[in-house]
């Protein structure tokens, strides 16, 4: 297997997966088939997440609406208003489950350097996408930093997903396998942030390379 790469490029807004399909009638008129009450509610936060990136808070009901093939009245009788539906919209992005499980489907039969570009490469989608949507919607911390909450159990769960990754390495390296999760977590955040990395934002290649290179030239190198 290759080794994956993944560039920190300006992304085009969170992924979410299309409303249309399963949404839109047969018909192709726009209106939307009935749908469950789950599934029509993640319908509507995954119309609003690209129209949240592209316009912010100034998106209009009626734009998200026209995305999810819906009437414009359907949105409130899932959400008492829009400001409710952002919201819902920012804690799916937020929401660190996604990420868990992208961590936890990692081929520990990898090579180390491998995984670690892999885990990266899930590390820096994630942040990407929080970054976007901070932005779009002028938030300056997440929200249970704005509120005042403790997000460490949060934190806490990434970087024992980080280390799972790590453990079958564990002897070659010099620090315990959870400071290295740690070590990489920051890296990863601060070369993935447009702000911190001075608008040069950090490939995941160049993340690994440093963690387990350093920068200084070894013996026998070119």
């Amino acid at each position: 297997m290759s080794p994956p790469t993944a560039h920190a490029a300006p992304y085009p807004g969170p992924h979410v997966d299309p409303p249309a399909a399963g949404v839109a009638g047969p018909s192709g008129t726009g209106r939307a088939r009935p749908l469950p009450p789950d599934e029509r509610r993640a319908a509507l936060i995954a119309a609003t997440l690209p129209l949240v990136a592209e316009h912010g808070t100034k998106v209009t009901t009626r734009q998200i609406a026209e995305a999810a093939g819906v009437a414009e009245g359907t949105i409130f009788r899932v959400f008492p208003d829009k400001e409710a539906l952002i919201r819902a919209a920012c804690d799916a992005v937020l929401d660190p489950a996604p990420l868990l499980a992208e961590l936890d489907g990692v081929d520990l039969t990898l090579p180390l350097r491998v995984r670690l570009l892999v885990a990266t490469a899930i590390l820096q989608q994630r942040l990407i996408r929080v970054f976007n949507l901070m932005m779009a919607v002028r938030m300056t911390a997440p929200p249970e930093k704005a509120q005042g909450q403790n997000a460490a159990p949060t934190n806490e769960l990434i970087y024992a997903a980080v280390a799972r990754v790590l453990e079958p390495d564990r002897h070659a390296f010099r620090r315990p396998v959870g400071e290295v999760a740690r070590l990489l977590r920051l890296l990863t955040f601060s070369g993935t942030h447009p702000l911190i990395s001075d608008g040069q934002p950090l490939s995941a290649d160049e993340i690994v390379s440093v963690l387990l290179d350093g920068v200084l030239h070894h013996q026998g190198d070119g």
